[in-house]
């Protein structure tokens, strides 16, 4: 292993630099030409077939078989004149990736290209060699990929790629897009039923999302080197290195040029595909990195994501280096998130969490605001369980990353309006007098992006016009929180429209109604509210005084999910059914078992077969000395003590590996599948992971370093 540490450690020094050039002078030349959307399809088919397509995907309705052999005709000339051989469908089944079968154009029975509307709108995967958590037997494979027109089609590689949704024979959905597709649907719906209490020209909310995406970025062959990063995502072991984060010097600072050509590289081959890349630079740890976009629709913002997770991915190997997506690769330094940008947008352009100069329009954004803060308050354990996964609790709670508690952040000028709007519950309006001014709605300020501080430590923070879920891991799929999300936003303004509706009825009039249900929301939804760190502990004994949850592990997060209220939340908007609820957590608890016992076996395989006998090789060499240095009568009690406490680590080592092992094999036997992932939380990762850590990264120490066999941190994220 040492050998091969060095090994790597020579190629490094052998690298040369990557050439990155830009084909035209300005982006705007090439941006999206790769990519067959809206724009390619006006210049590419008829005018009433187009109509058909913008209508079809503007009102969710289904393509006829006409209009679908129609675009599958026109695209497949477009891709085949740029070099496309052959056509997939891209989908995102419920392992955390996504998924592609290439299908070739040509047809050698006919001897021409072809590709008709019934291939562009459905295929037939196997569903049995997916994650289906017991909807469907093994031996019972049929599953059908079935086209997202919503989302554009776009050529990777040689391949004409459809994004699709993924369902089982029987109609359940096995993907991450379908909800998503289903939960926007709801919140268009319901938020658009709120706006025309206030403006009846609106007839359409789209829900839009910025991700901003973390990573590392470290050598390959250094990575190679590291079998734990290879296996699990991340270092099981590595000490500190003694340089870190600690001098605040990485942050925005200027981007290693050998980073930098791979960041032009990837941004180039993201431009082509309309990816919209618009921010890059260095994050808070050593070695990582940020890339934002702008803002786009959900959905399209989501499959730009996982698109561009993959882009980076391939485009890391001509550079020789390779990007890690894990919530936390690196122990003690900071971990990745996936900060999710989200707001709401009308077909009138109106943003209805940015607060206007006009007291009448500042309404329309409280009646948002606050329903949102009410949505978090209402269904906070759910909205924790939508990015619970093996990797993020790796980071959550920790300093540097939102704690588990679930909490809203709003900032002080917000919180000033709240309590002024509370305070003047029972104010009377009376004829003539200005309503607004009379409830203080006119208060908030016109610019108030650079009026509300931000806070890093709250999982969901107003931040002046959107709000920003920061706790979501940074290898997650979005789709899952913003299904969640934008659901729960749903109900809460069908809520709102049902209660003000309520209060008219009783003869109020309806913006003082408005008011009241916000006042009542306010009121009710106060304890979700935190303005501090949240990372302290008296945050946490706060929140407990509070009723708040901290849930710290993803098996017990994602309990949430099979309660009563987050099944009859699901039912009632038509996203899941409670078989489809019950196999998805099955298959969370399923990825989760998997994913802890490969690292149990990658901390048990490099403690035994790499660092004891690296470490006892060493303690032989010191033995060595001592009694050399003792036959010679000098002091040698300072060899023996290092010998002793080696000992000591190698035991420590030995014993927690044997308990670890042994736990496992006895959970292994643990017939239900939410007892075993439980078991395996509490008592393999909890109980042993941090101790064997502990003791093989004090060896670490103590070892030669010409004899260690693991890459060390400070070569993992100072050396590129």
């Amino acid at each position: 292993m040492a050998k091969l540490r060095f090994e790597a450690l020579n190629k490094l020094n052998e690298r040369g630099k990557v050439r990155v050039e830009m084909a035209y002078p300005k982006v705007s030349e090439f941006f999206g030409e790769n990519s067959f959307g809206m724009k390619q399809m006006l210049g590419s088919l008829a005018p009433a077939v187009y109509k058909k397509v913008s209508e079809a995907i503007k009102n969710h309705d289904k393509i006829d078989e006409e209009t679908a052999d129609a675009v599958a005709s026109a695209a497949k000339s477009w891709a085949i004149s740029k070099g496309a051989t052959h056509f997939s469908h891209w989908f995102q089944p419920l392992t955390g990736g996504t998924a592609e079968k290439h299908d070739s154009f040509f047809d050698a029975l006919s001897g021409i290209e072809k590709f008709k509307g019934s291939e562009l709108v459905q295929q037939e995967p196997d569903a049995s060699s997916f994650p289906s958590g017991g909807i469907r037997s093994t031996f019972e494979a049929r599953g059908y990929t079935a086209w997202d027109p919503t989302s554009s089609m776009f050529i990777y590689g040689k391949t004409l790629c459809i994004p699709t949704v993924f369902v089982s024979y029987t109609g359940e959905t096995l993907d991450t897009k379908s909800p998503l597709l289903k939960a926007l649907k709801v919140v268009d719906k319901a938020a658009t039923k709120v706006c025309q209490l206030f403006d009846k020209d609106v007839n359409k909310v789209v829900a839009s999302l910025g991700c901003e995406q973390e990573y590392f970025v470290v050598d390959r062959a250094l990575y190679l080197a590291r079998p734990d990063l290879v296996m699990t995502g991340r270092t099981v072991f590595g000490h500190a290195p003694a340089r870190g984060q600690q001098l605040d010097d990485h942050y925005f600072g200027s981007i290693p040029s050998r980073v930098y050509d791979f960041m032009k590289d990837f941004e180039i081959e993201c431009w082509k595909l309309g990816i919209p890349l618009r921010t890059r630079h260095n994050e808070v740890a050593p070695s990582q990195f940020e890339v934002a976009p702008l803002f786009e629709e959900v959905n399209a913002a989501n499959d730009h994501n996982q698109l561009l997770m993959d882009v980076m991915n391939r485009v890391s190997e001509r550079h020789d280096l390779q990007v890690l997506f894990h919530e936390k690769p690196f122990s003690r330094l900071n971990g990745s998130g996936k900060h999710n940008n989200w707001s709401l947008i009308t077909n009138t352009g109106v943003n209805l969490f940015a607060p206007s100069s006009s007291a009448k329009d500042n309404l329309l954004f409280l009646t948002f605001f606050v329903t949102a803060i009410k949505a978090v308050h209402e269904h906070a354990d759910l909205l924790r369980a939508s990015i619970a996964t093996a990797g993020n609790d790796f980071r959550l709670g920790a300093n540097e990353a939102p704690p588990a508690i679930m909490s809203v952040f709003i900032g002080k000028q917000m919180t000033a309006v709240l309590d002024e709007l509370e305070k003047k519950g029972n104010v009377k309006v009376e004829k003539g007098e200005n309503m607004y001014m009379k409830l203080g709605i006119d208060q908030i300020p016109e610019i108030i992006l650079d009026a509300t501080d931000r806070n890093r430590t709250s999982p969901f923070a107003f931040t002046g016009n959107k709000f920003e879920f920061r706790a979501v891991g940074s290898s997650d799929n979005s789709a899952t929180a913003m299904t969640v999300l934008n659901v729960i936003m749903a109900d809460q303004l069908t809520h709102f429209y049902g209660e003000v509706n309520k209060e008219i009825e009783k003869g109020t009039e309806k913006r003082l109604a408005i008011v009241n249900v916000l006042r009542k929301y306010i009121k009710e939804s106060k304890n979700i509210r935190f303005e501090g760190d949240g990372y302290s502990e008296e945050w946490v004994k706060e929140a407990e005084k509070r009723g708040l949850n901290n849930i710290k592990t993803m098996p017990h997060a994602i309990e949430s999910y099979l309660s009563k209220k987050s099944v009859d939340l699901f039912e009632r908007h038509g996203i899941f059914n409670k078989k489809e609820i019950e196999a998805r957590n099955e298959i969370k608890l399923e990825g989760y078992l998997k994913k802890v016992q490969i690292e149990a076996r990658v901390i048990g395989d490099l403690a035994m077969n790499h660092i004891i006998p690296t470490a006892i090789s060493y303690q032989n060499k010191l033995i060595k000395n001592a009694n050399g240095l003792k036959g010679l009568g000098v002091d040698n009690t300072a060899v023996v003590g290092t010998i002793k406490e080696m000992g000591a680590l190698i035991e420590s080592i030995k014993v927690n590996v044997d308990k670890m092992i042994d736990e496992r094999r006895r959970v292994n036997k643990i017939p239900d599948t939410e007892k075993r992932a439980h078991a395996y939380c509490d008592e393999v990762k909890e109980k042993y992971f941090d101790k064997i850590r502990y003791a093989v990264d004090k060896l670490e120490l103590l070892v030669d370093d010409e004899d260690w066999p693991l890459v060390k941190y400070r070569e993992l994220l100072f050396l590129r």
